[in-house]
């Protein structure tokens, strides 16, 4: 059994394959966490790692009496609260009626449920059927009546516990939150890192380890989007953990608005997480009655390091996050025309890039921003969702039957959460956007953002969207977000009310998605936000892939997909190989290099084919033809991280099939160093005594000029060697990659 309770002593044990959670009920009713961390055995009662010790200005619940050992700014708590004495982070604040903020929380009852619990109107870590059970556990002020009801959803085999909570009003009066966090973790001993992923628009998920020292360290977004700037998965680990040993604790929060996580090393040396929707500009009324859910925070436990975390994090998301058709389905290779045409296209432009992409393998067209209403410039023409005929003659089901004419799929461009003040539908509902009426607004991208708590703004979103993939074979949607909230106001709420509008636009959202994904289960949905912007456990409940950057030069992606692989799965991640010089940082790169790139996630490209040569789309062919062969291998195999692009000049991954027969060892050489060391490299994840044939790839070639030199560096190998070896003694490989931004492929087959 996954979930274990001892009745006598109130003690609750969650074990999953590796892992041991524990709490129980302490005196006078408070739930203490006790432990979590590597397996123990079922019976073990860990009460005794909390000793109550007296410590000065650290005040005892009034029940204590005289005993001054008690209390709840020292002791480890399951579900902190503000104004009953525990001075350091809370998960709770409630604003009474009489206007205190006091809340003090008792345990009342417990339960299990089968399967996963899952929260209303929200994305979830969801059973397959058999794989979780759930613990809930009611908390009760004695004084407000109050109520929280902590939910734990234990999914064994995947060492994950997930968690949220429900705050009910039973006091009778209207009662106001203004912080209802999903979860506190106590760590009553040990010295930690903190690994969180920090960036920028086109720098997204950049790797940042931090010491956990006295005080906060605070990862947060107030953008409306979980953003480019921070990302809602972060990692606790110890400060010896590496790649292959230390113990480490990955917690996301499924959630795509305003979040905040806060790392609190106390006057005791505890370490305290919470994380949960941000309370700036949170404040959400609950009449008597009401219920209040927060979003759901997922933990992933390793004993054996941060890329064995990253496996468990990656099998939850692909596996019990990820859903639809699409969840294990092979997606189609495809050539977006943005980089291509930006605005500047019509239909024979996009069926002639179609036709070209068809002659070298290419499965899918996707048709990105500017087909619909005045689109000519990102100034005008968002909320126009109809298709503007002076671009697309006949219609877009002409188009669309000639794509598939070529034997190609068709995908389309929507941004459905944003409106353009030029554009007709501002003009009959400028009440629709987020703004305060007295206010002209922050422009962003020359555009505004629509109302997504409206369920009027919703159906109209729904008939809109629900119109265009009726009316021609649409099998992919990329879903766009290309600006954050300001003005965050909305009509239809009262005063006491605008606290909510953060929360009910995310709701709004998620609301949407659920309603147009279910309507068209067979199209592949993309989620984008200025690309990896809303990159999120949540967003990948509804969309199964999103576009991991608009960067889309292949040096800066080895970073960025570097800090995206510790949370989430190469499967989810978009990525294409674009025209050189790149647009964003100037910088050429071999065509070999984009492609080793790209394929390690949702492969396409992102250029203008007819400006190829003939060499090169012999080269994309090669591409095409190898990622479709490794397709499962890329997408379902178990990825590792063998060097990081951040402590040496050459970053190497690896995907080992998940019985271990085959792998794909990938290497890209971000800086040429002269007369270099040979390079060694240590495999993960082969089985000890088989036996392994190593090919190089067929994309990688160099010329230099020199017929002998190309020779030499092209690194030609067909050995045999065992998968004990190849993982202790290591892949010799001399000489490396030649020049800056080369890269080299390895395959890898048991014989």
């Amino acid at each position: 059994m996954a979930i274990l309770i001892n009745e006598e002593k109130k003690l609750f044990t969650l074990q999953t394959q590796h892992a041991t959670y524990q709490m129980k009920v302490g005196p006078f009713g408070y739930l203490l966490h006790l432990y979590y961390g590597a397996k123990v055995a079922d019976d073990e009662d860990l009460s005794a790692y909390v000793t109550p010790v007296e410590y000065s200005f650290s005040g005892q619940p009034y029940d204590t009496g005289t005993d001054r050992t008690f209390s709840t700014d020292i002791l480890p708590q399951e579900y902190s609260v503000f104004g009953s004495g525990d001075y350091r982070s809370a998960c709770l604040i409630v604003v009474n009626q009489d206007g205190s903020r006091e809340s003090d929380l008792r345990y009342v009852s417990h339960e299990i449920l089968p399967g996963a619990a899952k929260p209303e109107g929200l994305p979830y870590v969801y059973d397959n059927g058999g794989e979780a059970e759930t613990l809930s556990i009611l908390l009760e002020d004695p004084v407000t009546h109050v109520q929280v009801t902590l939910y734990y959803t234990v999914f064994e085999n995947r060492d994950a516990i997930t968690r949220y909570a429900v705050i009910h009003n039973a006091s009778g009066a209207r009662v106001e939150l203004e912080r209802a966090l999903s979860m506190c973790l106590d760590c009553r001993w040990g010295d930690y890192d903190l690994i969180s992923f920090y960036g920028r628009h086109v720098f997204e998920r950049a790797f940042e380890r931090t010491p956990v020292r006295h005080g906060k360290i605070v990862v947060d977004s107030v953008r409306g989007a979980s953003s480019h700037h921070e990302n809602p998965f972060v990692i606790l680990c110890s400060h010896d953990a590496t790649e292959e040993s230390g113990e480490c604790v990955g917690v996301s929060l499924m959630y795509s608005g305003n979040f905040l996580m806060e790392c609190e090393y106390d006057q005791i040396n505890q370490t305290r997480l919470t994380m949960g929707i941000h309370p700036q500009a949170f404040r959400w009324v609950l009449e008597d009655g009401d219920s209040f859910t927060t979003p759901v925070a997922a933990m992933v436990f390793s004993e054996k390091g941060l890329g064995e975390l990253s496996l468990r994090q990656h099998a939850m998301i692909r596996y019990n996050v990820c859903r639809g058709e699409y969840k294990l389905k092979h997606r189609p290779v495809l050539i977006n025309n943005w980089e291509g045409t930006y605005f500047d296209f019509d239909e024979e432009k996009l069926y002639q890039i179609a036709k070209n992409a068809s002659k070298i393998g290419i499965e899918m067209l996707v048709m990105d921003d500017g087909w619909f209403g005045k689109r000519d410039s990102d100034f005008s023409g968002l909320g126009d969702w109809f298709v503007n005929e002076n671009k697309i003659h006949g219609g877009l089901k002409k188009l669309v039957d000639r794509i598939n004419g070529l034997g190609m799929k068709f995908g389309i461009w929507f941004e459905p959460e944003m409106v353009s003040e030029d554009s007709d539908l501002y003009r009959a509902h400028p009440e629709w956007r987020l703004c305060e009426k007295n206010r002209p607004g922050v422009r962003s991208r020359h555009q505004f953002v629509l109302d997504m708590s409206r369920q009027d703004v919703r159906d109209y979103l729904f008939d809109r969207m629900k119109d265009i993939l009726s009316s021609a074979n649409i099998e992919y949607v990329k879903w766009d977000m290309n600006r954050h909230l300001a003005n965050v106001w909305s009509e239809l709420l009262p005063s006491d009310r605008q606290g909510e509008v953060y929360h009910r636009f995310m709701l709004g959202v998620y609301d949407l998605l659920e309603r147009i994904t279910s309507a068209f289960p067979h199209v592949l949905f993309e989620g984008c936000s200025g690309g990896g912007g809303r990159f999120d456990a949540g967003m990948l409940y509804y969309t199964p892939q999103i576009w991991c950057s608009d960067d889309t030069d292949a040096i800066e992606r080895v970073f960025i997909q570097y800090g995206t692989s510790f949370g989430y799965p190469v499967c989810t991640m978009g990525s294409h190989v674009s025209d050189v010089p790149n647009w964003g940082t100037g910088r050429t790169t071999p065509l070999n290099t984009r492609g080793v790139v790209a394929t390690s996630g949702n492969f396409g490209y992102e250029l203008d084919l007819s400006r190829v040569s003939d060499e090169e789309l012999e080269v994309m062919k090669k591409q095409i033809k190898i990622y479709q062969r490794q397709y499962d291998l890329i997408a379902s195999g178990r990825y590792y991280r063998l060097l990081s692009p951040y402590e040496g000049h050459i970053a190497a991954w690896q995907f080992v099939s998940e019985d271990g027969s085959q792998s794909l060892l990938d290497l890209v050489q971000l800086k040429a160093k002269p007369a270099d060391a040979p390079l060694c490299i240590r495999l993960r994840g082969l089985k000890a005594d088989a036996k392994y044939r190593i090919t190089s790839g067929e994309l990688n070639p160099v010329h230099t000029g020199n017929e002998a030199m190309d020779k030499r560096l092209n690194i030609p190998m067909d050995t045999v060697m065992s998968g004990a070896a190849l993982m202790h003694a290591g892949l010799y490989i001399y000489p490396h990659p030649f020049g800056d931004f080369d890269a080299k492929q390895f395959e890898i087959h048991e014989i």
